[in-house]
């Protein structure tokens, strides 16, 4: 874990168990199942172009649990609902407060203690998201950082990435640039200042290159650790193969969020283990 400080990452292989991936993936079916498509937008999920960032079905999740789709999922009106539900991209981004199952795992003891290991102080829970990135058609996550779209001063956004299935070149696993989280932010998410239900992107992330990035091939149940400004990005999934992950991301509980940022909880102030049931 001490290469979080000097490589802006870390590897932690078999930190879940495969009985707690396995529980986050049968409740992620489980919701699935109970997803009704005609009852919800088709907000396709996009880290190109961001063109999700100005609906307002986005703009009001940050403390509710809301389906987004793959870019080029053929979901149009007359998709019957298997189709529609097997072109999920991910689902966010309150689940760890909203679903028994995600605050489990999110709020364990295991969680606090590798939290220990990182720069945050007192650290608060932001956002949970589940990420599908499903069979031949999950998308391509053009190289970003967590920092540029979940904004505090000072600095302490730090992003705990679950692999729930085994994470490989061929499905679609993540890719880091060593070191990059020692340059500033390249570009900054946020609501325009005349128009906060609108958001932009200020700025532009260096292109992919496949010569300086590192895959992050692991096993299921590794935590990958990702601090708030390195670079990092993943592939198209083109095989047969999902490649499930839980991430959630957590800030200094001193460190002020800005009210420019997309995600806003007003209803669910941010916080970490001291409202939690000791039965967690």
């Amino acid at each position: 874990m001490f290469t979080l400080a000097s490589e802006g990452y870390a590897v932690v292989p078999a930190f879940a168990a495969p009985e707690e991936t396995q529980a986050l993936m049968d409740e992620f079916a489980r919701l699935v199942t109970v997803f009704d498509p005609a009852s919800h937008p088709t907000t396709r999920f996009s880290t190109t172009d961001h063109s999700h960032g100005s609906e307002d079905y986005f703009l009001g999740s940050g403390d509710k649990i809301r389906y987004f789709f793959e870019e080029g999922a053929e979901i149009g009106p007359e998709a019957d609902p298997a189709t529609v539900r097997a072109s999920i991209n991910k689902i966010g981004h309150a689940l760890h407060d909203l679903n028994p199952v995600f605050t489990r795992f999110s709020f364990s003891q295991a969680v606090r203690e590798v939290l220990g290991h990182t720069q945050l102080d007192d650290p608060v829970l932001v956002q949970s998201m589940y990420i599908v990135k499903p069979p031949r058609i999950g998308g391509v996550v053009a190289p970003h950082q967590d920092a540029s779209f979940l904004i505090d001063e000072p600095q302490t956004v730090t992003g705990l990435w679950f692999a729930l299935e085994d994470a490989t070149v061929d499905n679609g696993c993540l890719w880091v640039l060593p070191g990059s989280h020692r340059d500033p932010l390249h570009a900054r998410f946020a609501r325009k200042a005349n128009n906060p239900q609108a958001t932009a992107m200020d700025g532009d992330f260096p292109p992919f290159d496949e010569e300086t990035y590192t895959p992050l091939e692991v096993q299921a149940g590794s935590l990958v650790l990702l601090h708030g400004s390195v670079l990092h990005a993943s592939k198209a999934n083109t095989s047969s193969r999902s490649r499930h992950a839980y991430t959630l991301h957590f800030k200094s509980r001193a460190s002020t969020w800005s009210p420019d940022n997309w995600l806003q909880s007003p209803d669910r102030p941010f916080h970490g283990w001291e409202s939690m049931p000791h039965s967690l």
